[in-house]
């Protein structure tokens, strides 16, 4: 018994160490002094350009009513527009989701305040050694790599017992109960598109279900400084998410995330506490490449900040992932990707530089390859 329970523990450990990034300066500090040219660790000459002159011609992400899909009628309409959005964009915005508009607001003033702190409070939650959680950035793997314009606070939400004391349970009030009334939302919300989703799917319900109902939440707040060339830099590299759902709720105005559809970038436009919704890699596994994850970046500008809040969800991490058995046979949809143990899969994500869906291709099955599928 004594056994089993030092076993539990050091396996909570290593779920709780997923990874680090080396310290980096605080952009929010850097865009304060007096400059017109940035650092050369923030010049990306060769990027494609990040601002698009002329935007009324591009598509929009299409958009999906909530309370629509879970009405109790015969129409399928809904279930169809959101089977296409996952497969054809990867990305949709989700209007009627249920989450109060108060709420929203609230959790968008209190992120605002919190940037806002002085530094010395800052501090108090700012990454650890050997870690990515708090204040700072992510995924900065080496000393010469370039670096984005942008600062983050990053936090493990749920399961409650993988919450950093010195975070999540110290964070100022009334933000800590916010958050905490936000994640629940944000979980069961998400639960719930992928339950639509295993039905537009046509998966086996449960499948869907014992990888996602005691599943894995972070949330991932960020704050793009104004930047004196923007042409030149990037608030964050393009890029797919590692995990299943990205919830996305835009805190001000201010424009920047962009996807990339048909070799273009597509500015999005939220709509008024919608949430923009995109598939991660990995429900691209759990659906054998059915549903895409898409690359994505943020821009920055000259004028003004730009605050957002990313809720991830992911399959529970003390599980392992690949293809759903029902979505995959041997002659005519063999699996695409490999079976992975879900802490493994992110250890190896936060180990690498932020680029494209290289951590994907990792995963993917090359032809007559041996796999334990």
């Amino acid at each position: 018994m004594i056994y089993d329970l030092l076993k539990a523990m050091d396996n909570q450990e290593q779920l709780l160490n997923l990874g680090r990034s080396l310290a980096v300066p605080w952009v929010q500090d850097l865009a304060k002094e007096t400059m017109t040219t940035i650092p050369p660790r923030y010049v990306r000459p060769h990027q494609d350009p990040p601002l698009i002159s002329n935007t009324s011609s591009l598509p929009q992400l299409p958009v999906i009513d909530m309370q629509t899909l879970l009405s109790n009628n015969d129409d399928f309409s809904e279930l169809d527009k959101l089977h296409l959005a996952s497969q054809e964009w990867g990305f949709f915005q989700l209007i009627n989701h249920g989450v109060s508009s108060s709420l929203l607001e609230n959790v968008k003033s209190g992120i605002q305040e919190f940037f806002e702190l002085p530094m010395e409070e800052k501090k108090k939650y700012w990454q650890q050694g050997g870690d990515v959680e708090g204040f700072g950035q992510a995924f900065v793997v080496s000393e010469e790599q370039k670096l984005d314009w942008g600062d983050l606070f990053y936090m493990v939400t749920l399961p409650t017992y993988l919450r950093k004391p010195h975070l999540f349970p110290k964070l100022p009030l009334p933000l800590r109960d916010n958050l905490e009334a936000y994640s629940a939302e944000l979980k069961a919300l998400a639960v719930k598109i992928l339950d639509l989703m295993a039905k537009a799917l046509r998966m086996e319900a449960r499948e869907m279900r014992e990888l996602f109902e005691e599943g894995w939440q972070g949330m991932r707040m960020n704050y793009y400084s104004p930047c004196p060339q923007p042409e030149l830099a990037i608030g964050l590299n393009p890029h797919s998410d590692p995990v299943a759902l990205t919830i996305l709720l835009q805190i001000n105005e201010v424009e920047g995330l962009q996807i990339r559809k048909n070799g273009m970038w597509i500015p999005v436009k939220p709509l008024p506490n919608a949430f923009v919704v995109n598939i991660g890699d990995a429900l691209e596994i759990v659906t054998n490449g059915t549903y895409r994850s898409i690359e994505h970046r943020a821009t920055v500008n000259k004028k003004k900040e730009r605050l957002s809040i990313a809720t991830f969800y992911s399959p529970k991490l003390d599980g392992d992932m690949g293809p759903a058995p029902s979505l995959i046979s041997s002659e005519k949809s063999p699996a695409l990707f490999k079976r992975i143990g879900v802490a493994d899969y992110f250890r190896a994500f936060f180990s690498r530089e932020l680029r494209g869906k290289s951590h994907l291709d990792t995963m993917r099955i090359i032809p007559n390859e041996e796999t334990n599928i």
